[in-house]
């Protein structure tokens, strides 16, 4: 057996799935999610799929009908409760494995590194489809949620056998590939569009090549495969053939640019307004910047009416900081200052936000000896574990306002069970 092997937990259609944990009237019903201000689907459920309805990123007023006729039950996003649910699963799926590595919202690899004492090859990979099986019980049981355990030696098969788990038949949740047998008989199944790494237009490249299928991938020269592509396309066809490529910075590395945007539940016309829906995605940019240990050199701000207006207007601003900094006072002010060159008198507006355009690593960048840093790390960490415990905003500047008329609309929120004391489930006995 591989002396490596990697386990990825993927929650089955996540966003829905949180809708149906506290509230069991709606688990046999098709449940559809839309994206910001209710404007396009994002989610549905296994059982909105099987009914042909729920398709993503399609706007909502198009399909609103249909969706009725069907007795789909429609939910504005919830982050706070998704949040707080994702946290509890990757605290359930932590306990599984001696190391884990949070991909996104809705996803963790566990890795198992000299773990052939504990789990034996002679038997066909038995013991870690049971080790699997103990993991989505867990998950199960503790948050209420279904989730998909791919378990395989490298990263990129891992996420091969989550595929099988959740979309090919026979599988039903789990995949185990701890064989050569196992392997084949998975990316035989998978088109190559479906290999994690490999978009549309690149898949679309590969199959003009005769490459249709994931193991046609597996079975092509990595060395020929990077003239003809890049070194990405090699390590994923190595990790394909069980070579571990991807390190866990590999998998998930610090992002290059923050962006923090947002269109408005109503059009914003006042100065004041844009002003405080510029600091507050301002703050929202700078607490990324700070959870990813990085700096900002530079950033953008910009607004703009709807492009459906007769007069489209949108304007930006570069803000260049001599000394790189993430304390959200300071980037709140420059973007609150940008608010003042941006805004024009007359115009409707619709869009806002804030990017990040040049980060570097905190720990690695050199100061000007003549120019210090005004920075205060122990304020922003205050703030930023006070918000971890108690919510999002709990604390924050007052630049950011409080009453915010031009919030997205979330006409269908569902009650945020775990985060506010007036929606915690009563239960009368």
């Amino acid at each position: 057996m591989a002396q490596l092997m990697y386990a990825l937990c993927d929650a089955n259609s996540f966003y829905a799935s949180c809708e149906k944990v506290f509230d069991p009237s709606i688990r046999n019903k098709p449940v559809v999610v839309l994206t910001n201000n209710d404007g396009c689907i994002c989610a549905a459920c296994g059982i909105a799929k099987r009914l042909g309805i729920g398709k993503k990123f399609v706007p909502y007023f198009q399909v609103a009908n249909e969706l009725h006729k069907a007795g789909a039950v429609i939910r504005s996003s919830n982050y706070e409760l998704y949040a707080d649910l994702s946290q509890k699963m990757m605290d359930v799926c932590a306990r599984f494995g001696p190391e884990q590595h949070i991909y996104s919202i809705d996803e963790c690899f566990l890795k198992f590194n000299r773990c052939g004492s504990l789990f034996s090859n002679a038997n066909n990979g038995s013991d870690w489809f049971e080790h699997a099986r103990k993991i989505r019980r867990a998950v199960w049981q503790e948050v209420r949620l279904p989730i998909g355990v791919g378990i395989a030696p490298t990263p990129t098969l891992a996420k091969a056998a989550n595929h099988a788990a959740k979309r090919l038949s026979g599988f039903r949740g789990i995949a185990i590939i701890s064989n050569e047998q196992q392997r084949q008989q998975i990316l035989t199944q998978m088109a190559v569009s479906d290999v994690w790494g490999i978009g549309s237009r690149l898949s679309k490249r590969l199959n003009i090549m005769g490459i249709d299928t994931a193991l046609q991938l597996a079975n092509s020269k990595p060395a020929l495969m990077r003239k003809s592509f890049s070194v990405v396309v090699e390590r994923i066809i190595r990790e394909l053939n069980g070579e571990v490529c991807l390190s866990w910075e590999a998998v998930r590395a610090n992002k290059k640019e923050i962006f923090s945007t947002r269109s408005f539940g109503q059009r914003i016309t006042e100065l004041s307004e844009l002003r405080l829906a510029l600091a507050r995605h301002a703050a929202i940019a700078a607490q990324k910047a700070r959870a990813q240990k990085s700096l900002v050199k530079q950033m953008v701000i910009f607004a703009s009416s709807s492009p459906h207006d007769d007069n489209y207007y949108k304007q930006s601003q570069l803000q260049h900081f001599v000394i790189p900094s993430n304390d959200s006072r300071f980037i709140c002010q420059a973007a609150s200052e940008a608010a003042e060159r941006i805004f024009l008198s007359g115009v409707a507006f619709y869009r806002c936000g804030v990017g990040l355009l040049e980060l570097v690593d905190e720990a690695s960048y050199q100061f000007d000896l003549f120019e210090r840093s005004k920075d205060n790390p122990a304020l922003m960490n205050c703030i930023d574990s006070i918000n971890r415990r108690y919510g999002n905003e709990t604390m924050q500047l007052s630049g950011q306002g409080i009453a915010r008329p031009w919030a997205m609309k979330r006409q269908f929120l569902s009650p945020q069970y775990t985060t506010r004391w007036r929606d915690i489930p009563k239960i009368k006995c």
